[in-house]
């Protein structure tokens, strides 16, 4: 957290330097401008900078690095091909050193990684239009602190009601699961869950539920900055060494409690589902096992799910899961995933015990860019029979 800090002040010298050198004469700096045909245009006040140029996730799989153009007032520019519609992430890099946009105030966090976002969208009917806040009702989105037993620590996780909550009306759960380095902050930040679940149920493309999103650190009680530790550097390993009483796995049923004690929900097996990404799919892949009658929906997203080879107890899991016929078990992978051959694996070992699944694959890799359009098309998949 030291280096963010440092981070911060440096930008602000940077910035307010390059001001006084050009006091009277500074151009105001609108960045980043998205144009009608699609293109983005980043601008930059930097009459002192050698060297500017902007890096950003503008195609599938790697990320792209623009050389900015410094005009005689000292503004940078550069515009991009056109652009399709998405949420994008960009930061920029002046003079060796990596920056976010001062003209852009919208940020996120990626483990200790901060940068820019922006939203290109032509449409209604296409994804920028779905990840960004729209003229409907909208849901609730809180973080809430619950007691784990199980871990014996007060823990803190993030809910979205719909719009439609009353504390009445009784709603179906989908419980969300982040990767590894991520905590509950994770899905409502960088996978956009409230906006996408919005538009989705005004849309009447989902059916209204609760969406839960823990933190899925067993010896981290919350994000970085909300707890007792403080403010330490989010590295994606915090306090790991510490070991933990339970497993993300095990203590699980510690929050199903906790959520079905205290909000409207349908509380029996065909109203729950159970999806994650990376890490929190290789923990749906464990929960699924686990508890293969308390939830009707799996959905393992990039999911770092091991099959155990040669394994009697792993095999009669498998086969009490499937033997309980579960509505859905959905994978989903991108084609350049570095997880791809894990998933080939499972998915070889469901064809050959003859267990039903639904199979998603395309384009990218392990982005949040793909991770959210499993969220869109998973939560498009539950709960249409209750």
């Amino acid at each position: 957290m030291k280096r963010l800090f440092m981070f911060i002040g440096c930008l602000a010298i940077f910035a307010s330097g390059f001001g006084q050198q050009a006091l009277g004469q500074r151009p105001k700096v609108k960045s980043p401008v998205v144009n009608e045909d699609g293109t983005v245009t980043f601008n930059f006040f930097g009459p002192a900078a050698q060297e500017v140029s902007v890096t950003g996730d503008f195609e599938e799989i790697h990320p792209v690095t623009l050389s900015m153009t410094k005009q005689d007032n000292g503004l940078w520019t550069v515009t991009t091909k056109p652009l399709n519609p998405e949420l994008y992430s960009y930061s920029l890099l002046v003079d060796g050193q990596r920056f976010i946009d001062p003209a852009n105030s919208y940020v996120n966090r990626d483990i200790s990684t901060l940068s820019n976002i922006f939203i290109v969208t032509k449409d209604k009917d296409d994804k920028g239009h779905l990840y960004q806040v729209n003229d409907v009702p909208h849901g609730t989105l809180s973080q809430v602190w619950y007691d784990s037993p199980k871990l014996g620590q007060q823990r803190r996780m993030t809910v979205y009601l719909p719009a439609a909550y009353d504390g009445k009306k009784r709603f179906p759960v989908m419980y969300l699961l982040h990767g590894h380095g991520g905590d509950e902050t994770a899905w409502g930040d960088l996978g956009r869950t409230s906006q996408i679940m919005d538009n989705l149920i005004a849309e009447g493309k989902t059916v209204p539920m609760i969406v839960v999103m823990p933190n899925g650190n067993p010896t981290c009680n919350a994000a970085p900055g909300w707890w007792h530790e403080g403010m330490y550097t989010p590295d994606g390993n915090a306090f790991n060494e510490r070991g933990a009483k339970a497993t993300m796995e095990e203590s699980f049923l510690d929050i199903v409690n906790y959520v079905d004690s205290h909000y409207q929900t349908i509380a029996k097996r065909q109203a729950r589902a159970v999806t994650g990404l990376s890490m929190g799919g290789g923990h749906t892949f464990g929960i699924s096992r686990l508890y293969p009658d308390m939830f009707d929906y799996y959905g393992l997203l990039s999911a770092a799910a091991r099959i155990k080879k040669d394994d009697a107890a792993f095999d009669g899991q498998m086969a009490r899961l499937f033997a309980s016929k579960p509505k859905l078990y959905w994978i989903a992978i991108g084609k350049e995933d570095f997880l791809m051959k894990m998933n080939d694996e499972l998915r070889q070992y469901l064809n050959e015990h003859g267990y039903q699944y639904e199979y998603y694959e395309n384009d990218g890799g392990h982005l949040w860019r793909n991770w959210r359009i499993y969220l869109t098309m998973f939560a498009q998949k539950l709960f249409h029979d209750l």
